[in-house]
């Protein structure tokens, strides 16, 4: 057998410790294939498209995707849909040690996963140690889908959305067709341009940015950021309240790297926590649907909400997080002031999330077809995993991890303090679309 090896990584995240993974997975399929088998293809980290790489892969029996680092998914899907053979992930595992999230990687296969089952592509899979003869020659994914609700419906709120610059390439989770989702649920989308929201920060009055200011004050370590990038986050959060006012928006999707980094200079991520904790969710990397299943999860739950990346799995627990947005009142204790860990630019929030029963949920188009997917645990006390913000979840029902890769799903979920599956169920009534509930 000759196995095709893509190793997948971005080097915005920890290079040197992404090659060593790399190199004990190679060492791992080596002594593996042993005489038996070839491995062939690039033995270095790809750190984007590379054409050269797929030729060398072309007339292999399985291709292997190395998921090293979270990337995103178009180079990868590229070379599956052109790949007649078996197709295999194997993510990168890297410790709960409370420090920076170095590799990201189960996300990367998060994504990945969600765009092969829109292309209905079966594949296999694993996540840190694997056991290479199931990965390389036993079963594949079996694609999970929900069943309809029989719960009293609800009636989710008309919604009106906005949708500030375009999600980014490789990112078919955050896809979005408006007639489609409109037909749906009844939620208009407004557009605007990224460069257009940068211009109106650069140009908020001081009494405007005074409120946010405040807040930020209050956070542990504010003083140690840099005055101008702190003030430029803060500006976004004032302008991104503007434009909620003027456009009577629920809901925001905002396009947030790299352009608020390379471009104007400030995170948005502070900016918003902020607007999560005062009710208006926004949904990172322009996810539109992200920003409607946060409205519905609000509406239903009556507390702010928390779009997440689920980013580790182990056991009976994961690790939800994201760079540092969650709202406040989310927080276990103390919170301090921080910079985007890749990107190194404030203001960010860092936070372990407090204990409490929790929901996750996702208005979902996992293998092109509408669901609402929910999930339900316990946010447990536990140290903290990764810097920004982020929290241990113990799941109600076990294989989690087998279930969400199964299910397709986007990867991000949408999470509120409180169990509330029977209200979910019912908006999936009234919508008329399937429930799946993960590990069930």
């Amino acid at each position: 057998m000759k196995i095709g090896i893509l190793p997948l990584a971005r080097p915005t995240f920890d290079v040197a410790y992404a090659e060593e993974k790399l190199a004990a997975m190679l060492a791992a399929l080596d002594a593996w294939a042993g005489a038996a088998h070839s491995v062939v293809g690039p033995r270095s980290l790809l750190m984007g498209p590379d054409e050269d790489a797929l030729g060398q892969v072309a007339d292999a029996d399985v291709l292997l995707i190395l998921q090293v680092t979270f990337t995103d998914a178009a180079f990868a899907t590229r070379a599956v849909a052109g790949h007649p053979g078996r197709v295999a992930i194997w993510a990168a595992r890297e410790p709960r040690a409370g420090g920076r999230l170095r590799l990201n990687a189960f996300c990367g296969l998060n994504l990945l996963s969600h765009a092969l089952g829109l292309n209905d592509r079966r594949f296999a899979w694993a996540y840190g140690e694997a056991d290479l003869d199931a990965l390389l020659t036993g079963p594949e994914v079996a694609p999970v889908f929900g069943a309809p609700s029989d719960a009293p419906p609800v009636a989710p709120r008309p919604l009106r959305i906005g949708r500030i610059g375009e999600h980014p390439e490789g990112f078919d989770t955050c896809r979005y067709n408006a007639p489609r989702l409109r037909a749906l649920t009844g939620a208009e989308v407004v557009t605007m341009d990224l460069s257009a929201l940068f211009d109106r920060a650069r140009g908020v009055e001081a009494q405007a940015v005074a409120p946010y200011r405040e807040k930020a004050a209050a956070l542990a370590g504010v003083d140690d950021l840099d005055a101008g990038e702190l003030d430029r986050s803060l500006r976004l959060a004032a302008a991104l309240d503007g434009i909620r006012t003027e456009e009577r928006l629920d809901a925001m999707a905002i396009r947030c790297w790299p352009e608020t980094f390379t471009e104007y200079g400030g995170a948005v991520c502070g900016a918003v926590s902020m607007l999560g904790e005062a009710r208006t969710p926004c949904a990172c990397e322009a996810d539109v649907y992200g920003a409607v299943t946060q409205a519905i999860l609000q509406d239903v739950a009556d507390a702010p909400v928390f779009l997440a990346d689920i980013v580790d799995m182990e056991g009976e627990t994961g690790i939800v997080w994201h760079c540092g947005q969650a709202p406040a009142s989310m927080a276990a204790g103390g919170m301090a002031a921080t910079v985007h860990t890749n990107r190194r630019q404030a203001l960010l929030y860092e936070f372990t999330l407090r204990p409490g029963r929790v929901t996750l949920f996702r208005l979902s188009q996992a293998h092109g077809r509408h669901q609402a997917v929910i999930a339900t645990g316990e946010a447990v006390d536990a140290p903290m995993a990764f810097t920004g913000t982020s929290g241990t979840i113990r799941w109600d029902r076990p294989d989690m991890a087998d279930a969400l890769i199964a299910s397709g799903l986007e990867h991000h979920m949408a999470l509120a303090y409180g169990d509330h599956s029977e209200a979910l169920r019912g908006v999936a009534a009234h919508l008329d679309i399937p429930v799946l509930e993960l590990g069930a």
